[in-house]
Protein backbone atom coordinates (compact mmCIF):
# COMPACT_ATOMS: atom_id res chain seq x y z
CA UNK A 1 0.00 0.00 0.00
CA UNK A 2 2.77 2.55 0.13
CA UNK A 3 2.57 5.06 -0.64
CA UNK A 4 -0.58 6.33 -0.60
CA UNK A 5 -2.66 9.14 -0.68
CA UNK A 6 -6.15 10.60 0.76
CA UNK A 7 -9.08 11.81 -1.05
CA UNK A 8 -9.83 14.36 1.40
CA UNK A 9 -12.72 16.62 1.99
CA UNK A 10 -14.91 14.53 -0.85
CA UNK A 11 -17.24 11.58 -0.07
CA UNK A 12 -15.96 12.79 4.45
CA UNK A 13 -17.49 16.54 3.09
CA UNK A 14 -20.83 17.65 4.70
CA UNK A 15 -23.52 17.52 3.36
CA UNK A 16 -22.26 16.16 -0.06
CA UNK A 17 -18.85 15.30 -1.78
CA UNK A 18 -18.71 19.12 -3.46
CA UNK A 19 -19.91 21.05 -0.38
CA UNK A 20 -15.97 21.36 0.42
CA UNK A 21 -14.96 22.77 -2.70
CA UNK A 22 -14.07 19.86 -4.65
CA UNK A 23 -15.00 18.50 -8.22
CA UNK A 24 -16.89 15.25 -8.61
CA UNK A 25 -14.75 12.16 -8.43
CA UNK A 26 -13.92 10.26 -11.76
CA UNK A 27 -11.75 8.02 -13.15
CA UNK A 28 -9.41 10.01 -14.35
CA UNK A 29 -8.60 11.30 -10.71
CA UNK A 30 -7.58 7.81 -9.76
CA UNK A 31 -5.35 7.05 -13.31
CA UNK A 32 -3.74 10.43 -12.38
CA UNK A 33 -3.22 9.19 -8.80
CA UNK A 34 -2.16 5.68 -10.16
CA UNK A 35 0.82 7.76 -12.42
CA UNK A 36 2.22 9.64 -10.25
CA UNK A 37 3.17 6.54 -7.72
CA UNK A 38 0.47 6.08 -5.48
CA UNK A 39 -0.34 2.17 -4.91
CA UNK A 40 -3.44 3.37 -2.78
CA UNK A 41 -5.74 5.78 -1.00
CA UNK A 42 -7.61 6.36 1.97
CA UNK A 43 -11.30 6.62 1.00
CA UNK A 44 -12.66 8.92 3.90
CA UNK A 45 -16.73 8.87 4.56
CA UNK A 46 -18.71 10.29 6.51
CA UNK A 47 -22.10 8.28 7.25
CA UNK A 48 -24.37 9.41 9.57
CA UNK A 49 -25.87 12.44 7.92
CA UNK A 50 -27.02 9.96 4.89
CA UNK A 51 -28.65 7.41 7.34
CA UNK A 52 -32.09 7.30 8.60
CA UNK A 53 -33.27 6.96 11.88
CA UNK A 54 -33.12 4.05 14.65
CA UNK A 55 -33.60 1.44 14.78
CA UNK A 56 -32.64 0.67 11.16
CA UNK A 57 -30.02 3.73 10.37
CA UNK A 58 -30.50 2.66 7.50
CA UNK A 59 -27.44 4.02 4.83
CA UNK A 60 -29.37 6.23 1.72
CA UNK A 61 -29.14 3.82 -1.37
CA UNK A 62 -28.18 6.59 -3.09
CA UNK A 63 -24.92 7.23 -1.08
CA UNK A 64 -24.21 4.14 -0.66
CA UNK A 65 -24.11 3.44 -5.15
CA UNK A 66 -21.72 6.79 -4.95
CA UNK A 67 -19.22 4.95 -2.21
CA UNK A 68 -19.31 1.62 -4.01
CA UNK A 69 -18.59 3.53 -7.76
CA UNK A 70 -15.65 5.42 -6.35
CA UNK A 71 -14.41 2.07 -4.21
CA UNK A 72 -14.69 -0.03 -7.62
CA UNK A 73 -13.35 2.89 -9.55
CA UNK A 74 -10.13 2.57 -7.62
CA UNK A 75 -9.98 -1.30 -7.50
CA UNK A 76 -10.38 -1.58 -10.94
CA UNK A 77 -7.19 0.84 -11.36
CA UNK A 78 -5.31 -1.40 -9.57
CA UNK A 79 -4.81 0.82 -6.30
CA UNK A 80 -5.60 -0.71 -2.51
CA UNK A 81 -8.55 1.14 -0.78
CA UNK A 82 -8.71 2.02 2.71
CA UNK A 83 -12.32 3.03 3.80
CA UNK A 84 -13.63 4.55 6.36
CA UNK A 85 -15.99 6.04 8.78
CA UNK A 86 -14.85 9.70 9.22
CA UNK A 87 -16.48 12.71 10.43
CA UNK A 88 -19.15 10.59 12.43
CA UNK A 89 -16.32 10.55 14.81
CA UNK A 90 -16.81 13.84 16.49
CA UNK A 91 -20.43 13.73 15.33
CA UNK A 92 -22.58 11.55 16.93
CA UNK A 93 -19.85 8.33 18.13
CA UNK A 94 -18.61 10.72 20.43
CA UNK A 95 -21.25 10.69 22.77
CA UNK A 96 -20.63 6.98 23.38
CA UNK A 97 -20.34 7.66 26.92
CA UNK A 98 -23.09 9.52 27.42
CA UNK A 99 -25.69 7.58 25.26
CA UNK A 100 -23.49 4.17 24.91
CA UNK A 101 -26.80 1.23 23.66
CA UNK A 102 -28.29 4.26 21.24
CA UNK A 103 -24.61 5.23 19.64
CA UNK A 104 -23.11 1.60 19.69
CA UNK A 105 -26.38 0.16 18.35
CA UNK A 106 -26.36 3.17 15.54
CA UNK A 107 -22.37 1.91 15.23
CA UNK A 108 -23.25 -1.47 14.86
CA UNK A 109 -25.82 -1.09 12.13
CA UNK A 110 -23.52 1.52 10.12
CA UNK A 111 -20.42 -1.15 9.78
CA UNK A 112 -23.11 -3.97 9.34
CA UNK A 113 -24.50 -2.49 5.95
CA UNK A 114 -20.49 -1.39 4.91
CA UNK A 115 -19.40 -4.98 6.31
CA UNK A 116 -22.52 -6.70 3.76
CA UNK A 117 -22.38 -4.00 0.45
CA UNK A 118 -18.38 -4.69 0.27
CA UNK A 119 -18.23 -8.61 1.48
CA UNK A 120 -17.18 -10.00 -1.98
CA UNK A 121 -14.63 -7.11 -3.35
CA UNK A 122 -11.27 -7.88 -3.61
CA UNK A 123 -8.74 -8.21 -0.87
CA UNK A 124 -7.34 -4.93 -2.07
CA UNK A 125 -10.13 -3.25 -0.12
CA UNK A 126 -9.25 -2.55 3.68
CA UNK A 127 -11.53 -1.23 6.56
CA UNK A 128 -10.57 1.35 9.20
CA UNK A 129 -12.48 1.62 12.31
CA UNK A 130 -12.87 5.21 12.96
CA UNK A 131 -11.22 8.27 12.05
CA UNK A 132 -9.50 10.02 14.69
CA UNK A 133 -11.65 8.64 17.96
CA UNK A 134 -12.73 10.71 20.57
CA UNK A 135 -15.06 10.76 23.29
CA UNK A 136 -16.90 13.36 25.31
CA UNK A 137 -17.64 13.54 28.67
CA UNK A 138 -15.28 10.73 29.87
CA UNK A 139 -13.72 10.30 33.44
CA UNK A 140 -10.06 10.23 31.53
CA UNK A 141 -8.14 8.02 29.57
CA UNK A 142 -9.19 4.73 31.07
CA UNK A 143 -12.66 5.01 30.45
CA UNK A 144 -11.39 6.24 26.73
CA UNK A 145 -9.82 3.36 25.63
CA UNK A 146 -11.98 1.22 27.25
CA UNK A 147 -15.12 2.80 24.40
CA UNK A 148 -12.53 2.91 21.75
CA UNK A 149 -11.64 -1.05 22.30
CA UNK A 150 -15.42 -1.81 22.38
CA UNK A 151 -16.11 0.00 19.00
CA UNK A 152 -12.72 -1.71 17.46
CA UNK A 153 -14.05 -5.07 18.70
CA UNK A 154 -17.58 -4.42 17.27
CA UNK A 155 -16.02 -3.48 13.60
CA UNK A 156 -13.77 -6.58 13.65
CA UNK A 157 -16.54 -9.03 14.88
CA UNK A 158 -19.34 -7.97 12.74
CA UNK A 159 -16.60 -7.64 9.33
CA UNK A 160 -15.69 -11.11 10.40
CA UNK A 161 -18.76 -12.52 10.84
CA UNK A 162 -20.48 -10.89 7.63
CA UNK A 163 -18.49 -13.86 5.76
CA UNK A 164 -17.24 -13.36 2.17
CA UNK A 165 -13.65 -12.07 1.66
CA UNK A 166 -14.28 -9.96 5.13
CA UNK A 167 -13.33 -13.31 6.82
CA UNK A 168 -9.87 -12.35 6.17
CA UNK A 169 -9.96 -8.99 4.74
CA UNK A 170 -7.24 -6.18 6.26
CA UNK A 171 -8.31 -4.34 9.66
CA UNK A 172 -6.88 -0.85 10.36
CA UNK A 173 -7.27 -0.09 13.90
CA UNK A 174 -6.94 3.80 15.38
CA UNK A 175 -5.42 4.44 18.28
CA UNK A 176 -7.17 7.24 20.80
CA UNK A 177 -7.32 9.99 18.80
CA UNK A 178 -5.11 8.35 16.05
CA UNK A 179 -2.45 9.85 18.30
CA UNK A 180 1.14 8.29 19.05
CA UNK A 181 2.07 9.04 22.54
CA UNK A 182 3.39 5.78 24.02
CA UNK A 183 0.13 5.17 26.24
CA UNK A 184 -2.20 5.54 22.86
CA UNK A 185 -0.08 2.49 21.31
CA UNK A 186 0.19 0.53 24.33
CA UNK A 187 -3.41 0.49 24.80
CA UNK A 188 -4.29 -0.80 20.89
CA UNK A 189 -1.15 -3.31 21.33
CA UNK A 190 -3.54 -4.66 24.42
CA UNK A 191 -6.48 -4.56 21.94
CA UNK A 192 -4.73 -6.24 19.12
CA UNK A 193 -3.81 -9.25 21.57
CA UNK A 194 -7.05 -10.06 22.81
CA UNK A 195 -8.47 -10.39 18.76
CA UNK A 196 -5.20 -12.67 17.82
CA UNK A 197 -5.96 -11.77 14.17
CA UNK A 198 -3.46 -11.68 12.14
CA UNK A 199 -5.07 -8.92 9.74
CA UNK A 200 -5.09 -6.53 11.67
CA UNK A 201 -2.87 -3.26 11.21
CA UNK A 202 -2.91 0.20 13.44
CA UNK A 203 -2.87 3.50 12.07
CA UNK A 204 -2.12 6.75 13.47
CA UNK A 205 -1.81 10.52 11.97
CA UNK A 206 1.22 12.61 11.96
CA UNK A 207 1.24 16.54 10.89
CA UNK A 208 4.20 17.63 12.72
CA UNK A 209 5.93 19.57 15.56
CA UNK A 210 2.69 21.38 16.78
CA UNK A 211 4.51 24.79 17.03
CA UNK A 212 6.28 24.39 13.46
CA UNK A 213 3.51 22.97 11.77
CA UNK A 214 1.56 25.86 12.33
CA UNK A 215 4.25 28.90 13.14
CA UNK A 216 3.47 29.71 16.53
CA UNK A 217 6.66 30.48 19.37
CA UNK A 218 9.08 30.99 16.95
CA UNK A 219 9.13 27.47 15.25
CA UNK A 220 9.52 28.60 11.66
CA UNK A 221 12.25 26.33 10.69
CA UNK A 222 12.07 22.30 10.62
CA UNK A 223 15.46 21.97 13.11
CA UNK A 224 16.54 19.77 15.56
CA UNK A 225 13.19 20.04 17.69
CA UNK A 226 10.97 19.18 14.96
CA UNK A 227 13.28 16.51 13.92
CA UNK A 228 13.21 14.72 16.88
CA UNK A 229 9.37 14.80 17.34
CA UNK A 230 9.04 13.04 14.00
CA UNK A 231 12.27 10.68 14.98
CA UNK A 232 10.65 9.67 18.30
CA UNK A 233 6.73 9.64 17.42
CA UNK A 234 7.97 6.99 14.17
CA UNK A 235 10.21 4.66 16.91
CA UNK A 236 7.67 4.88 19.40
CA UNK A 237 5.40 2.93 16.65
CA UNK A 238 7.81 1.03 15.05
CA UNK A 239 8.92 -0.45 18.45
CA UNK A 240 5.47 -1.19 19.34
CA UNK A 241 4.25 -2.42 16.62
CA UNK A 242 6.18 -2.93 13.27
CA UNK A 243 9.13 -4.42 15.06
CA UNK A 244 6.70 -7.14 16.22
CA UNK A 245 5.24 -7.92 13.07
CA UNK A 246 1.69 -5.84 13.08
CA UNK A 247 1.93 -3.06 10.43
CA UNK A 248 1.47 0.81 10.93
CA UNK A 249 -0.42 3.68 8.43
CA UNK A 250 0.58 6.60 9.03
CA UNK A 251 -3.46 7.32 7.74
CA UNK A 252 -2.57 11.08 7.43
CA UNK A 253 0.17 13.05 6.90
CA UNK A 254 1.03 16.75 6.06
CA UNK A 255 1.52 20.34 7.81
CA UNK A 256 -1.27 21.46 9.37
CA UNK A 257 -0.78 24.74 7.87
CA UNK A 258 -0.23 23.50 4.91
CA UNK A 259 -2.50 25.30 2.11
CA UNK A 260 -1.66 26.71 -1.29
CA UNK A 261 -4.39 29.07 -0.52
CA UNK A 262 -2.46 30.80 2.10
CA UNK A 263 1.41 30.56 1.12
CA UNK A 264 3.82 32.10 3.10
CA UNK A 265 2.28 30.16 6.84
CA UNK A 266 5.47 27.52 6.67
CA UNK A 267 8.13 28.82 4.53
CA UNK A 268 8.86 26.64 1.36
CA UNK A 269 11.72 25.17 2.07
CA UNK A 270 11.50 24.19 5.35
CA UNK A 271 8.22 22.39 3.74
CA UNK A 272 10.83 20.60 1.15
CA UNK A 273 13.06 19.48 4.51
CA UNK A 274 10.11 18.12 6.59
CA UNK A 275 8.95 16.40 3.49
CA UNK A 276 11.96 15.03 2.71
CA UNK A 277 12.86 13.54 6.19
CA UNK A 278 9.48 12.23 7.01
CA UNK A 279 9.37 9.94 4.16
CA UNK A 280 13.25 8.66 4.31
CA UNK A 281 12.24 8.19 8.31
CA UNK A 282 9.08 6.58 7.55
CA UNK A 283 10.70 4.08 4.95
CA UNK A 284 13.53 3.04 7.63
CA UNK A 285 10.82 2.53 9.97
CA UNK A 286 8.80 0.55 7.47
CA UNK A 287 5.35 2.48 8.01
CA UNK A 288 3.11 2.96 5.31
CA UNK A 289 2.71 7.12 4.78
CA UNK A 290 -0.86 8.12 3.31
CA UNK A 291 -0.82 12.07 2.36
CA UNK A 292 -3.71 13.97 3.37
CA UNK A 293 -4.92 16.26 0.43
CA UNK A 294 -7.97 18.16 0.46
CA UNK A 295 -7.48 19.89 -2.42
CA UNK A 296 -4.24 21.71 -1.38
CA UNK A 297 -1.35 19.36 -3.14
CA UNK A 298 -3.44 18.33 -6.48
CA UNK A 299 -6.17 20.44 -8.01
CA UNK A 300 -8.66 17.85 -9.04
CA UNK A 301 -9.95 20.60 -11.76
CA UNK A 302 -6.47 20.33 -13.63
CA UNK A 303 -5.08 17.09 -11.92
CA UNK A 304 -1.90 18.96 -11.88
CA UNK A 305 -0.06 19.46 -8.82
CA UNK A 306 -0.51 23.03 -7.60
CA UNK A 307 3.65 22.85 -6.29
CA UNK A 308 5.12 20.36 -8.82
CA UNK A 309 8.68 21.25 -6.73
CA UNK A 310 7.44 19.97 -3.38
CA UNK A 311 5.63 16.96 -4.89
CA UNK A 312 8.68 15.89 -6.41
CA UNK A 313 10.42 15.86 -3.21
CA UNK A 314 7.98 14.27 -1.30
CA UNK A 315 7.70 11.59 -4.21
CA UNK A 316 11.77 11.30 -3.99
CA UNK A 317 11.44 10.48 -0.37
CA UNK A 318 9.64 7.43 -0.71
CA UNK A 319 12.41 5.99 -2.48
CA UNK A 320 15.69 8.06 -1.86
CA UNK A 321 17.14 10.97 0.55
CA UNK A 322 18.03 14.61 -1.44
CA UNK A 323 20.64 16.75 -0.75
CA UNK A 324 19.16 19.93 1.16
CA UNK A 325 20.78 23.23 2.61
CA UNK A 326 20.51 25.60 5.31
CA UNK A 327 18.15 28.10 3.44
CA UNK A 328 16.66 28.12 -0.18
CA UNK A 329 17.06 31.92 -0.20
CA UNK A 330 20.06 34.04 -0.38
CA UNK A 331 19.38 37.82 0.69
CA UNK A 332 21.21 40.85 -1.04
CA UNK A 333 20.95 44.26 -0.52
CA UNK A 334 19.29 46.44 -2.71
CA UNK A 335 22.16 48.97 -2.71
CA UNK A 336 26.16 49.18 -2.26
CA UNK A 337 28.73 46.04 -2.38
CA UNK A 338 27.41 42.85 -2.96
CA UNK A 339 29.66 40.60 -0.38
CA UNK A 340 29.84 36.23 -0.86
CA UNK A 341 27.18 34.55 1.10
CA UNK A 342 27.53 31.13 3.26
CA UNK A 343 24.88 28.67 2.82
CA UNK A 344 25.51 25.06 4.65
CA UNK A 345 24.69 21.93 2.97
CA UNK A 346 23.13 19.11 4.08
CA UNK A 347 24.36 16.32 1.67
CA UNK A 348 21.77 13.65 3.92
CA UNK A 349 24.06 10.78 2.80
CA UNK A 350 24.19 12.36 -0.75
CA UNK A 351 27.08 14.10 -2.70
CA UNK A 352 27.04 17.68 -3.63
CA UNK A 353 28.02 18.24 -7.27
CA UNK A 354 27.69 21.87 -8.20
CA UNK A 355 25.46 24.59 -9.23
CA UNK A 356 23.55 25.57 -12.01
CA UNK A 357 21.52 28.64 -13.43
CA UNK A 358 19.21 27.63 -16.02
CA UNK A 359 21.33 25.83 -18.49
CA UNK A 360 24.67 26.76 -17.32
CA UNK A 361 26.94 25.10 -14.92
CA UNK A 362 28.10 27.46 -12.51
CA UNK A 363 32.42 27.34 -12.27
CA UNK A 364 33.99 26.06 -9.02
CA UNK A 365 36.29 28.72 -7.51
CA UNK A 366 35.04 31.44 -9.15
CA UNK A 367 31.22 31.31 -8.82
CA UNK A 368 31.57 29.12 -5.58
CA UNK A 369 33.57 27.32 -2.89
CA UNK A 370 33.16 24.32 -1.17
CA UNK A 371 34.83 23.67 2.47
CA UNK A 372 33.07 20.98 4.30
CA UNK A 373 29.45 21.43 4.42
CA UNK A 374 30.15 25.34 3.81
CA UNK A 375 29.03 26.42 0.10
CA UNK A 376 30.33 29.89 -0.25
CA UNK A 377 28.52 31.90 -3.60
CA UNK A 378 31.21 34.74 -4.50
CA UNK A 379 30.69 38.31 -4.59
CA UNK A 380 31.15 38.14 -8.63
CA UNK A 381 28.31 35.77 -9.38
CA UNK A 382 26.09 37.37 -7.23
CA UNK A 383 26.35 40.41 -8.47
CA UNK A 384 26.36 38.96 -12.41
CA UNK A 385 22.65 37.03 -10.62
CA UNK A 386 21.10 39.81 -9.21
CA UNK A 387 21.25 41.86 -12.57
CA UNK A 388 19.54 45.05 -12.11
CA UNK A 389 18.92 44.14 -8.60
CA UNK A 390 15.13 44.51 -8.88
CA UNK A 391 13.60 44.05 -5.73
CA UNK A 392 12.49 39.99 -5.45
CA UNK A 393 13.76 37.31 -6.99
CA UNK A 394 16.57 37.87 -9.46
CA UNK A 395 18.05 34.69 -10.33
CA UNK A 396 17.13 31.08 -9.34
CA UNK A 397 20.08 28.38 -8.81
CA UNK A 398 20.25 24.71 -8.39
CA UNK A 399 22.45 22.44 -6.04
CA UNK A 400 22.57 19.13 -7.35
CA UNK A 401 23.32 16.29 -5.51
CA UNK A 402 24.43 12.52 -6.52
CA UNK A 403 20.65 11.23 -5.53
CA UNK A 404 17.21 12.85 -5.21
CA UNK A 405 16.20 15.92 -6.46
CA UNK A 406 18.01 19.81 -7.02
CA UNK A 407 17.70 22.27 -3.83
CA UNK A 408 16.53 26.18 -5.49
CA UNK A 409 18.35 28.49 -4.36
CA UNK A 410 16.17 32.21 -4.81
CA UNK A 411 18.67 35.04 -5.14
CA UNK A 412 16.83 37.80 -3.87
CA UNK A 413 17.21 41.73 -3.96
CA UNK A 414 15.87 43.27 -0.84
CA UNK A 415 15.28 46.54 1.36
CA UNK A 416 13.91 46.43 5.35
CA UNK A 417 10.75 46.76 5.18
CA UNK A 418 8.85 50.04 5.73
CA UNK A 419 5.23 49.85 7.84
CA UNK A 420 3.17 53.17 7.97
CA UNK A 421 0.21 54.42 10.29
CA UNK A 422 -2.81 52.84 10.82
CA UNK A 423 -6.22 52.58 12.10
CA UNK A 424 -9.28 50.65 12.44
CA UNK A 425 -11.16 48.73 14.55
CA UNK A 426 -10.52 45.50 16.81
CA UNK A 427 -12.32 43.62 13.74
CA UNK A 428 -9.14 43.84 12.84
CA UNK A 429 -6.03 46.00 11.44
CA UNK A 430 -4.83 46.39 8.00
CA UNK A 431 -1.03 47.66 7.90
CA UNK A 432 0.22 49.04 4.51
CA UNK A 433 3.29 47.13 4.53
CA UNK A 434 6.47 48.09 1.68
CA UNK A 435 8.00 44.50 1.60
CA UNK A 436 10.45 45.75 -0.75
CA UNK A 437 11.79 42.10 -1.96
CA UNK A 438 11.73 40.73 1.26
CA UNK A 439 9.07 38.01 3.01
CA UNK A 440 7.14 38.02 6.89
CA UNK A 441 8.62 35.10 8.44
CA UNK A 442 7.04 35.49 12.31
CA UNK A 443 5.35 38.60 14.82
CA UNK A 444 6.42 38.80 18.22
CA UNK A 445 4.00 40.89 21.16
CA UNK A 446 4.76 42.58 23.94
CA UNK A 447 3.00 44.95 26.38
CA UNK A 448 5.62 47.68 27.73
CA UNK A 449 5.70 45.66 30.85
CA UNK A 450 7.71 43.04 28.97
CA UNK A 451 4.80 40.65 29.15
CA UNK A 452 3.21 38.79 26.52
CA UNK A 453 0.67 39.83 24.76
CA UNK A 454 -1.95 38.39 21.93
CA UNK A 455 -3.90 35.16 22.24
CA UNK A 456 -1.27 32.70 22.68
CA UNK A 457 -0.24 34.22 26.12
CA UNK A 458 2.44 31.46 26.80
CA UNK A 459 5.28 32.74 24.15
CA UNK A 460 5.90 36.30 22.50
CA UNK A 461 5.90 34.74 19.26
CA UNK A 462 2.08 34.77 18.24
CA UNK A 463 0.32 32.14 15.91
CA UNK A 464 0.11 32.92 12.37
CA UNK A 465 -3.79 33.19 10.80
CA UNK A 466 -4.68 32.97 14.52
CA UNK A 467 -2.98 36.65 15.10
CA UNK A 468 -1.65 38.05 12.22
CA UNK A 469 -1.01 36.90 8.82
CA UNK A 470 0.45 38.55 5.52
CA UNK A 471 -0.88 37.29 2.21
CA UNK A 472 -0.39 40.32 0.13
CA UNK A 473 2.30 41.95 -1.08
CA UNK A 474 0.65 45.52 0.08
CA UNK A 475 -0.25 44.90 4.00
CA UNK A 476 0.29 42.73 6.95
CA UNK A 477 -3.08 42.35 8.66
CA UNK A 478 -3.78 41.39 12.50
CA UNK A 479 -7.34 39.61 13.39
CA UNK A 480 -10.08 40.23 15.46
CA UNK A 481 -8.89 37.69 17.51
CA UNK A 482 -5.49 39.29 18.45
CA UNK A 483 -7.25 42.27 19.40
CA UNK A 484 -9.75 40.75 21.29
CA UNK A 485 -7.16 38.97 23.59
CA UNK A 486 -5.22 42.91 24.41
CA UNK A 487 -5.89 44.68 27.52
CA UNK A 488 -7.52 47.98 26.51
CA UNK A 489 -5.95 51.35 26.88
CA UNK A 490 -2.43 49.39 26.90
CA UNK A 491 0.49 49.77 24.26
CA UNK A 492 1.42 46.65 22.81
CA UNK A 493 5.06 46.48 21.15
CA UNK A 494 4.92 44.32 17.88
CA UNK A 495 8.23 42.83 16.41
CA UNK A 496 7.89 41.23 12.54
CA UNK A 497 10.63 39.13 11.84
CA UNK A 498 11.53 38.12 8.17
CA UNK A 499 13.41 36.10 6.32
CA UNK A 500 15.86 38.16 5.09
CA UNK A 501 16.96 38.38 9.08
CA UNK A 502 15.59 41.71 9.47
CA UNK A 503 13.08 43.58 11.66
CA UNK A 504 10.56 46.11 12.48
CA UNK A 505 8.99 47.21 15.26
CA UNK A 506 5.33 48.93 15.45
CA UNK A 507 2.84 50.02 18.43
CA UNK A 508 -0.58 49.29 18.16
CA UNK A 509 -3.17 50.42 20.91
CA UNK A 510 -6.54 49.24 21.58
CA UNK A 511 -9.00 51.92 22.56
CA UNK A 512 -12.57 49.99 23.08
CA UNK A 513 -13.30 49.44 19.95
CA UNK A 514 -10.78 51.93 17.96
CA UNK A 515 -7.40 50.91 17.59
CA UNK A 516 -4.48 52.53 16.63
CA UNK A 517 -1.02 51.43 15.43
CA UNK A 518 2.31 53.41 13.96
CA UNK A 519 6.04 52.28 13.06
CA UNK A 520 7.78 52.06 16.26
Amino acid sequence: MQPGWNLGNTYDAIPDETSWGNPPVTRALFQKVKSQGFKSIRLPVTWGIHQGSAPDYKIDAAWMAKVRQVVDMALDEDLYVLLNMHHDSWMWVNNLSSDHDAVLARYRATWTQIAAEFRDRSPKLAFESINEPTFSNTSGDDENYRLLAELNKATHRIVRDSGGRNADRLLVLPTLYTNADQGRLDALATELADLRDPMVATTIHFYGWWPFSVNIAGYTRFDATSEQDLTATFDRAYNTFTARGIPVVIGEYALLAYDHNRPGIIEQGEQRKYFEFLGDYARRRQLTTMLWDAGQFLNRNTLQWRDSELFAQIKSSWTTRSGTASSDMVFLPKSGAIAGQDLTLNPNGTDFQGLRHGSRNLLRGRDYTVSGNRLTLTAGALTELAGDRSYGVNATLEARFSRGVPWRIDVITYDKPVLSNASGSTGGLSIPTQFRGDMLATMEARYDDGSNAGPASWTSYQQWDTAFSAYTNDSIKLTAEFFNSLRDGSRVTLTFHFWSGATTTYHVTKSGSAVTGSPA
